[in-house]
């Protein structure tokens, strides 16, 4: 929250900020959780209009333009959200989960490879590479969610200013959890 109010100061104060942007993720269900409803009751609480955007779609819109662009986010368990763009930045692929070796065999199968940006990216880079993608150094920035590209995003002219929902892409972890418990184990 000092961070929040730091960016509104930046801004003149919260009488200078004319939209609420929130990442919708795809992500981590608790981080998705906490940020949606904070975006949710500074909107509500300052009669802010409030807007949300896929963190996929910001980590593209920060990647050099010119050409499809591969967005690859670290899903933990050994798995990737990932999402295919033009160089327009539409989506060519919509936001999936997969196990690295099934994202490398829908890369082998573009006639060209994009070049991939985002934590998975970075974490799977090897699976990736042996497709020829190319990835930016692992300190580079292309591979973090900017604010600003967040911001951009959900300011842009025809932005839909639909619910803020979170995109889960798998069942939480609780849910998972449940579902293995409730498995009777033989003695």
């Amino acid at each position: 929250m000092s961070e929040v109010e730091r960016t509104a100061d930046a801004a003149g104060g919260w009488a200078g900020v004319d939209l609420i942007a929130v990442g919708l993720g795809p992500g981590s269900f608790t981080g998705l959780r906490i940020g949606i409803a904070t975006a949710r009751g500074l909107a509500s609480s300052l009669g802010l209009p409030a807007r949300g955007v896929c963190t996929l779609d910001a980590i593209a819109r920060g990647m050099p333009a010119g050409g499809e662009r591969l967005v690859v986010a670290d899903a933990r368990r050994g798995e990737v959200f990932a999402a295919l763009y033009d160089s327009e930045g539409g989506r060519l692929w919509e936001p999936f989960v997969a196990r690295p070796e099934e994202l490398e065999e829908r890369v082998a199968a573009l006639p060209e490879p994009p070049p991939a940006a985002g934590s998975g990216a970075v974490r799977f880079r090897h699976e990736l590479a042996r497709n020829g993608v190319a990835i930016a150094a692992d300190a580079d920035p292309v591979h973090r969610v900017a604010a600003r590209h967040i911001c951009a995003l959900a300011a842009a002219e025809g932005a839909e200013a639909g619910p803020l929902e979170p995109i889960y892409l798998r069942p939480p972890d609780a849910e998972r959890w449940r579902e293995r418990d409730s498995v009777p184990r033989s003695e």
